[in-house]
């Protein structure tokens, strides 16, 4: 049987072409030892994977793939496997296959349907010099459902829920993932969903989603109202920076308490929400829960009403949040900055005249990290959730009567139109170095936002000298404690500014956020 030639055989022989008269007799003299010598020489094998080591990393090595051999799946389709490793085809050297190796890996390691993958180069044809076989073997998954349960705490807001979910992977041998989920909060938010996932669907070369949903949300505390919704999303493109997604769902709002301000009362009812949903995502931060270095840069837009449906609410949302990290070179020590804005405009005529829907505007406080959490305006520390911002008065009826007044001490947060956020966060290390073993650190921050609206005509009376003043701002100081999962922060808050209705308190306060 022809012994077939072995590429790294080939760089041997052409660094024997290439060296000088000294190297060749030196190999020479390498052979006659070898043949006086049955035993190997360990010596003289690792000067020859040195010397192959080298050339690999300071030169062109000309190398390309004659096939791909997928070993160890018994119910994953080979095509499957083929769409994850059709770089490898395309490296024309011995750098660019490694680099495409690593790259396969990675991608079917991500499917989560394989316990390992192992991916290594054969000699390739005798008769085909400079050739080599990549074999692909990969032990799938034993145990293809599982599952999770967990209680949740969030100090802050004296709430708890409990979430479980079930997880059958690869049940038709595409890659196939389908999952149910079921989320009960507390007196607040319950959802149960269910999905599937493809990596593959027919020549679409990014995965495909599909998924299911029955949320409840109880806004009674803040706005007055409780939100039922029952939607589909489709997952349309999905790559490392860009997601395309289109949802479509029926929701419904009710006020229970009786008690709504005016504003929320027209909004009561059933809503269509049909909308595209695109969002581009670039994260070079060096970590999402303790950032020292990088920067990151969300952009977020929707268009609603595309369903042919007078009953579709018809509007354009944009969103942007970009994060900056410097790092001081001592302590650990980073400065994080950065700046959350977003605008909500209804479409169609007269679109100024109306209002936007209630659970589409934005709201702003609670005490999420603005550090760990990345997608837009949301946090400001030291304000409660939704406690900032336009607000209205409640309706308040007497006990045995059928006449209605307003209370003025309790009001609905109704969100706005125009959202801006920034803030700045200098981190360090503690002298102890328990804490630093445990990246346990301090922090020292400042926030401020405005929340204004613009439709309904109000857009009239915006001046940039109002909105700036309707900013309202915190500083403070705190501890942190960072894990892979979330961000516990204990800090004390110093409110600098606030309007007459807002929601804020100085003092001490927790923060649990998770960068997922």
């Amino acid at each position: 049987m022809a012994k077939q030639d072995d590429p790294i055989n080939e760089i041997e022989e052409e660094d024997l072409d290439e060296d000088e008269q000294e190297e060749e007799e030196d190999d020479d003299d390498f052979e006659e030892e070898e043949e006086e010598n049955p035993n190997p020489n360990p010596q003289l094998d690792k000067a020859k994977m040195e010397k192959v080591f080298h050339k690999i990393s300071t030169e062109r090595v000309p190398l390309r793939v004659h096939d791909v051999i997928i070993k160890g799946n018994t119910k994953t389709k080979d095509s499957l496997i083929e769409s994850q490793v059709e770089t490898l085809k395309s490296a024309t050297s011995v750098q660019e296959l490694l680099q495409a190796a690593s790259v396969a890996n990675a991608r079917l390691q991500k499917l989560e349907i394989f316990d390992s993958v192992n991916i290594t180069l054969d000699s390739g044809p005798s008769e085909l010099p400079g050739t080599t076989n990549v074999v692909v073997e990969v032990v799938e998954s034993r145990n293809p459902l599982t599952g999770d349960i967990g209680i949740f705490t969030k100090p802050e807001a004296r709430s708890w829920s409990i979430e479980g979910s079930l997880k059958l992977k690869n049940l038709f041998g595409y890659g196939d993932l389908w999952d149910g989920s079921l989320s009960y909060g507390w007196d607040q938010a319950s959802e149960i969903s269910a999905g599937v996932s493809l990596p593959r669907f027919v020549r679409l070369v990014t995965p495909v989603t599909a998924r299911i949903s029955l949320l409840s949300q109880d806004w009674l505390k803040f706005s007055s109202y409780k939100e039922q919704a029952l939607g589909l999303s489709l997952g349309l493109l999905s790559t490392k920076h860009h997601d395309l997604a289109y949802n479509f769902s029926w929701r419904t709002l009710t006020d229970p308490s009786q008690m709504a301000s005016k504003s929320i009362r027209r909004q009561l009812g059933h809503g269509l929400l049909s909308h595209l949903n695109y969002t581009f995502k670039i994260d070079k931060r060096n970590s999402p829960v303790r950032p020292t270095s990088g920067f990151a840069f969300v952009a977020r837009s929707q268009i609603g009403g595309i369903f042919p449906d007078y009953r579709s609410l018809r509007f354009v949302r944009q969103e942007f949040d970009l994060r900056y990290a410097i790092p001081f070179g001592f302590a650990r020590a980073a400065l994080n900055f950065g700046v959350a804005g977003g605008a909500l405009f209804p479409w169609g005529r007269e679109f100024m005249n109306r209002p936007t829907f209630l659970p589409d505007r934005f709201f702003l406080g609670g005490n999420s990290s603005p550090v760990c959490t990345l997608g837009g305006p949301t946090s400001l520390l030291g304000f409660k959730t939704r406690g900032l911002g336009p607000s209205e008065p409640r309706r308040v009826v007497k006990p045995n009567s059928e006449d209605t007044n307003t209370n003025a001490s309790e009001r609905d947060f109704v969100g706005g139109d125009l959202a801006v956020t920034a803030f700045a966060d200098l981190s360090f290390d503690l002298p102890l170095k328990v804490l630093r073993d445990s990246n346990i650190h301090a922090h020292a921050f400042a926030c401020a936002g405005s929340l204004t609206k613009l439709t309904e005509n109000a857009f009239r009376g915006f001046s940039f000298q109002k909105f700036r003043d309707s900013f309202c701002s915190s500083v403070g100081i705190g501890l942190v404690v960072p894990t892979k999962l979330f961000r516990m922060e204990v800090n004390y808050c110093y409110i600098l500014k606030q309007h007459e209705h807002d929601r804020a308190k100085t003092g001490v306060q927790f923060s649990f956020s998770s960068p997922l």
